[in-house]
């Protein structure tokens, strides 16, 4: 019967058998790993129990910025600047549509009759307008 001889890991602190010649330090990779992190950056085992994290004191601790009044009217004046010059910049075709001018359009097409911009009134004086319910072409008189 051989004689097996355990070993601690030096992270977790549980006993493990080894599996290579040389003695090993730690169970398992994992261990391994997270040790090499814990030296890296300073933080004890998760173990031990006074694992506490250490700051060094050249470190400053950042400045907490208060808010002024001063600084709330700058934004508001910088955002109403930059709005007012944006809508003096941008075409009129391109400005996004407004609630007015949907309710212009729903009224415009619910009429029944709209004329026909690119064709010449016929030898009477007649509009042509296009009859949406009929679906067809209609000459109308207009009376102003």
């Amino acid at each position: 019967m051989e004689d097996t001889k355990f070993y601690t890991c030096a992270y977790c602190y549980k006993e493990f058998e080894p599996k290579r010649r040389r003695v090993q330090k730690y169970c398992s990779d994992t261990c391994r790993s997270k040790a090499y992190h814990s030296r890296k950056t300073k933080v004890q085992s998760p173990d031990s129990k006074s694992a506490e994290l250490t700051v060094p004191n050249d470190i400053p601790t950042p400045k907490r910025e208060n808010m002024s009044m001063a600084g709330v009217g700058n934004a508001a004046a910088g955002t109403l600047a930059a709005n007012a010059i944006k809508s003096l910049l941008t075409k009129e075709s391109n400005k996004p549509a407004t609630k007015g001018d949907l309710t212009q359009l729903l009224e415009k097409l619910n009429n029944r009759y709209h004329l026909v911009t690119n064709m010449q009134p016929n030898f009477r004086g007649e509009y042509p307008y296009y009859d949406l319910v009929d679906g067809v072409l209609v000459y109308l008189r207009v009376n102003s």
